[in-house]
């Protein structure tokens, strides 16, 4: 293999290749990205084994086609300690990768390509194609929900809901709930559930850079594949059932707040930092438009906040996970918020004042 290119081509793809990459693995060739040369065309490949990364790379000059494995880290970290501007020249001796550029010169070990394991996708049941910026919305307004090594692993990814014309995104973790919906995406033409687990979710969205193109999504029943015009993406998803999130959503909640949503992430914020560091909870204290927000931790220490807000509904006081709340009003883009709640002991749910695609669910805190 042989072929020469521009510093900052290589980088672009390596970047988001390496990222699927383990800094720890049981194989060492996991460790590697696999450089496969077709002509004028550079594929590099990247796997944990639940997900892998291609990127692709069109040379201006056919080289000697060939592929071989290298270890990531190092050939990133060589490509971005070299100068804006660097050409490099990439070729294979027996077992070795030479790459030079300008006077530097690097030799790297390598590991045949025929032992690099592939994620094996089965075949395609339905596919779409939505804008990647619809994509990229609908993830970074619930990602955060997740759950992180929950032993309910399937809380531990999002789950994907279509209906014909419809994506819902929808993420848990057994305290907060967080949903998304984008209507009018072509080509979703039956009802479908599938679970990404978090890794996924997380090299998805990095995939997501052209705000103005379109990427291709194909759901098996084992494994979901997303193609953009430069990479693709193979990941296994969760073999679970996600809870009925419908049933989580409250209902017929009757005290209503309208708050302008900076000023109310600005009150929680100085309330949060006298909270207990462990449970971060906060006491909510609703009556005759103001909100009363007060924290406290074992020092014995306080903070209070009062900010105006438009509420309607009996004398109301309730706590939460500062965090939670903070988490919500990070991602919503509307100036004003409001919350629906029961009572002290229900959960709430909070949306943009206008008319919202998303709904964020939260559990109150005894206090």
């Amino acid at each position: 293999m042989k072929f020469t290119c521009s510093r900052e081509a290589l980088l672009k793809p390596l970047n988001v290749v390496v990222g699927v990459v383990e800094r720890r693995q049981t194989l060492p060739i996991l460790a590697n990205v696999m450089l496969s040369l077709n002509e004028a065309e550079l594929t590099l490949t990247g796997t944990d084994l639940e997900v892998e990364l291609q990127g692709r790379i069109l040379l201006d000059a056919a080289g000697e086609s060939g592929e071989i494995t290298v270890p990531a880290r190092k050939l990133t970290d060589i490509c971005k300690s070299l100068p804006e501007g660097s050409t490099l020249e990439i070729s294979q001796d027996e077992e070795k990768l030479l790459l030079k550029s300008g006077r530097s010169r690097f030799t790297l070990t390598t590991l045949p390509a025929s032992d690099f394991p592939s994620v094996n996708e089965d075949s395609e049941q339905s596919g779409f194609e939505i804008t990647q910026n619809q994509l990229k919305r609908l993830i970074e307004r619930t990602s955060f929900a997740m759950a992180q090594q929950d032993v309910r692993y399937y809380l531990n990814g999002m789950l994907f809901e279509l209906s014909p014309g419809t994506l819902k995104l929808v993420a848990t973790d057994g305290h907060r709930l967080a949903l998304c919906e984008a209507g009018s995406v072509a080509g979703i033409q039956e009802e479908k559930q599938i679970i990404l687990p978090r890794k996924g979710v997380i090299e998805l969205s990095r995939l997501l850079q052209d705000e103005d193109g379109n990427i291709r999504l194909a759901l098996g029943r084992n494994h979901l594949r997303a193609d953009t015009a430069s990479f693709r993406l193979i990941s296994k998803l969760v073999d679970g059932k996600f809870p009925d999130y419908q049933r989580v959503l409250p209902k017929g909640g009757s005290q209503l707040l309208h708050a302008d949503r900076e000023t109310l992430r600005q009150a929680l914020s100085r309330a949060a930092i006298l909270s207990n560091e462990k449970y971060r909870g906060v006491r909510l204290s609703m009556d005759n438009d103001n909100l009363q927000i007060v924290a406290s931790n074992p020092e014995q220490e306080e903070a209070e906040e009062s900010i105006a807000v438009d509420y309607q509904g009996e004398p109301l006081e309730i706590g939460f996970n500062v965090g939670y709340v903070l988490d919500v009003l990070g991602v919503i883009e509307d100036n004003s918020v409001k919350v629906t709640l029961s009572d002290s002991n229900s959960s709430a749910l909070i949306e943009e004042s206008e008319t919202s695609d998303s709904q964020y669910v939260i559990m109150p805190m005894r206090l």
